[in-house]
């Protein structure tokens, strides 16, 4: 098209204006800062999950060892206490007799052998309970820090939400006071242009892409029509003549 009213184009201007504040909320809710803060504390606490699956993990084997070594000792003690009972029964020949007490001493070494891995397991599983105490610890204090960023961050976003809402249906209002194919055009050049479609035109400079046009093209602009609807030769631009001029 290559006329509109003279009111439509100016109405392009605060369009503009509000397109413009929408692509800054856009752009201010992608990158906010809270975005970085909670992505952070998500990787933390994806690590720390990990390092708190090894240590439960060897907690439970090492419960499991130190339940066998009881075990093996047990059975030494209980067999231990057999034999010991006997040798003070007095019951058996003098060779049976020498056999219980050798046996008992070979029990004595085996039961010594057996506590001592026994005492290893269990100072292994007291380390490993201390380490994932801490690891608990440290994953309460990250999961609580979560909750509070998620929560800020949230918050933030509902208010550039509302304000942006609010912009849209002001925005949606000044749209539909717009002749349909200037609107049409002015999308088409605002996707072209980095969501810049119409600009002012201040003396001889456009305000879309900031420069001075040379003095025969704005002449040629001046002296069009009120209705012609005029591009930047520079940025092809709708410009918006200051006081229909």
């Amino acid at each position: 098209m290559t006329n509109a009213p003279v009111a439509d184009q100016r109405r392009l201007l605060e369009l503009q204006a509000l397109d413009t504040r929408l692509d800054q909320l856009a752009h201010r809710r992608r990158t906010l800062p809270a975005h970085e803060r909670v992505a952070e504390l998500t990787r933390r606490a994806e690590e720390l999950e990990t390092e708190l699956v090894k240590a439960r993990t060897e907690r439970s084997d090492l419960h499991r060892e130190v339940a066998k070594a009881e075990a093996d000792v047990e059975q030494v003690r209980a067999r231990a206490a057999r034999n010991q009972a006997r040798l003070d029964a007095g019951q058996g020949s003098a060779k049976d007799m020498q056999a219980l007490v050798s046996e008992l001493e070979a029990l004595a070494r085996r039961q010594g052998e057996l506590e001592d891995v026994e005492l290893e397991f269990m100072g292994h599983l007291e380390n490993v309970e201390r380490s994932l105490a801490e690891l608990e610890e440290r994953g309460s204090t990250i999961a609580s820090e979560q909750a509070e960023a998620t929560a800020q961050r949230d918050a933030e976003l509902a208010e550039i939400d509302a304000e942006a809402s609010k912009v849209r249906a002001a925005r949606d209002a000044e749209a539909a006071q717009i002749d349909d194919g200037l609107l049409a055009l002015y999308e088409r050049l605002r996707e072209q242009h980095g969501g810049v479609g119409a600009a002012l035109l201040r003396g001889t400079r456009c305000e879309g892409c900031r420069l001075d046009l040379n003095a025969s093209d704005v002449s040629v602009i001046r002296s069009a029509a009120p209705e012609k609807i005029v591009r930047c030769e520079e940025c092809g631009r709708i410009l918006v003549r200051e006081h229909g001029a």
